[in-house]
């Protein structure tokens, strides 16, 4: 099993170690000890950067292990990883925004049950739970901003294998992406629109 670094720390450096290198539909697998590399997975596309001279193509969650596709091979042993620091700020921004999207719905009794944390097509789709609100963009947004302009501290507990994230006093939720330190981090989040559809209900947002 591939250790997650991500899971307790937001380093984008780090020296991590080589555990196999095999050739790939012209690129390389490559497995490592432990990796500071989010797959893609939970919503949330994959991280890009470096192991040494090789570039970081994609990173795949494959059964236990975190496999990481690079344009060159590399030898087992030691190498020195660098994440990608704009496109991960993006992806950990947006992924932290649709939590807060999350906690804003359950405050009106609205269920999530699926999000979509990608630039440019973020979403996070309820359903409605037996006492729903009537949930509106306005007062959506208003909400959002209040707990950014609030600068809740992340929190994060990890047992057992199950990691939770939250924000402040509002309610965490398992997931194993990643996310910003402090909502003051978020700068502007966008509400884009709201759709509802065979019972369920589409906000669609981004952040900028």
């Amino acid at each position: 099993m591939t250790e997650r670094l991500f899971f307790t720390h937001d380093h984008l450096t780090a020296e991590l170690e080589v555990l196999s290198c095999t050739p790939h539909e012209q690129q390389f697998a490559v497995i490592l000890q432990s990796t500071i590399f989010h797959p893609q997975g939970g919503g949330q596309p994959f991280d890009t950067g470096w192991l040494g001279e090789s570039t970081v193509l994609r990173v795949a969650q494959e059964a236990d292990r975190v496999v990481h596709y690079v344009d060159r091979p590399l030898a087992p042993g030691p190498v020195t990883a660098q994440v990608d620091e704009q496109r991960r700020a993006l992806h950990t921004r947006l992924h932290s925004a649709g939590h807060l999207i999350g906690n804003a719905g359950e405050s009106l009794g609205w269920m999530p049950i699926k999000a979509h944390h990608w630039p440019g097509e973020g979403k996070i789709t309820f359903i409605r739970g037996e006492a729903a609100q009537a949930m509106e963009a306005e007062a959506l947004q208003q909400q959002l901003n209040q707990w950014i302009a609030a600068d809740y501290p992340r929190h994060m507990n990890l047992e057992d294998g199950t990691r939770e994230v939250g924000f402040g006093p509002l309610p965490a939720y398992a997931c194993g992406g990643t996310h910003v330190q402090r909502l003051g981090e978020l700068g502007q989040v966008t509400i884009l629109a709201l759709s509802e559809k065979k019972g369920a209900l589409s906000v669609r947002y981004d952040v900028s």
